[in-house]
């Protein structure tokens, strides 16, 4: 679920005590069905609300309707701050909400909300093919990011290996998840899906006090970028559709000219020229590929074998 809607849901639960999907769906404008995904959302990220059923039912906090959020348990407050904490891809108004929502935890706390708001960094910008479903190592590293304590890894990259690390934090980007960590040799960048073994230490992880978990990803971003060669392509396009094409190519999706007509001249970049005539084919001619040509013989290629494959 969206950030803003989760603080705007819980704000409308306080304020009101109890909703229905119908009355939070027309308040948010939001669908029914959409509504109720949020509120089931809302309780499986561990936030204690849950519904009533029969006449006059609905969903409320547990505890009933309050001024705070002072009723939250720690771990409860975690999940919130996970959810749409600063680290997380969120509006500036959403986080300043939940500035004003920190303010109304018990003290206890405060700490571990504002190390869950940091904890897990989002990047929609995808490297390659997504898995298909989450490692389960995330929460247990989250949870240790959360916690500051050290963790001990079994790693099968190249070779497989075993390190003690300080984990800084977690990084979502477009469903591949890494953990950001401190250890012996400086920082390190770890992917969850490669991660045999963890164990938790109760020993302090070591975490620079300034640490900006968006800012160290985009040095780490910077850093593989630049060992990956990618080629870059000319599009053009109608300028509505430019922001569609962001999407899909991310931070390699840049804009270059305003052309007459209501276009533009957009360029986009991949590791190979396969790869952005596979993001492209599907878009037909609503995208002209001015160049290179490895690009536009690609997309010849993928178009032959689908005109064998189904024509008539």
């Amino acid at each position: 679920m969206r950030a803003d809607r989760l603080v705007a849901t819980l704000l409308l639960m306080q304020s009101r005590g109890r909703v229905t999907a119908g009355e939070l769906a027309q308040e948010l404008e939001v669908s029914v069905a959409t509504a109720r995904r949020d509120l089931e959302a809302l309780s499986a990220a561990g936030v204690p609300v849950y519904p009533q059923p029969g006449r006059g039912g609905g969903w409320q906090l547990v505890g009933g309707a309050r001024t705070d959020l002072s009723g939250l348990s720690a771990r409860e407050a975690q999940a919130l701050f996970l959810l749409g904490g600063p680290a997380a891809a969120t509006t500036p108004e959403v986080k300043s909400a939940l500035r004003k929502l920190m303010g109304a935890l018990p003290g206890t706390f405060r700490a571990g909300a504002e190390a869950a708001a940091e904890a897990v960094f989002v990047d929609q910008a995808g490297w390659g093919e997504r898995p298909k479903e989450r490692p389960p190592m995330v929460e247990l590293l989250r949870d240790a990011v959360i916690a500051r304590r050290k963790v001990r890894l079994t790693y099968a990259g190249r070779e497989r290996s075993e390190r003690l690390v300080d984990p800084w934090g977690l990084v979502d980007k477009d469903d591949v998840w890494y953990l950001v960590a401190g250890t012996a040799k400086g920082r390190r960048t770890f992917r969850a899906d490669r991660i045999v073994a963890a164990v938790p230490t109760e020993e302090a992880a070591d975490r620079p006090s300034d640490l900006e978990l968006a800012r160290v990803w985009e040095e780490v971003v910077e850093e593989v970028e630049k060992r990956r060669s990618l080629l870059s392509a000319d599009v053009v396009l109608d300028r509505r559709y430019f922001g569609v094409l962001r999407d899909r190519f991310g931070r390699h999706c840049e804009l270059v000219a305003e052309l007459p007509g209501d276009r533009v001249r957009a360029r986009v970049a991949a590791p190979a020229p396969v790869m952005i005539a596979q993001e492209l084919a599907g878009w037909g001619t609503l995208v002209e590929v001015e160049g290179p040509m490895s690009v536009r013989a690609e997309l010849a290629r993928l178009g032959a074998e689908l005109v064998a494959r189904y024509a008539g």
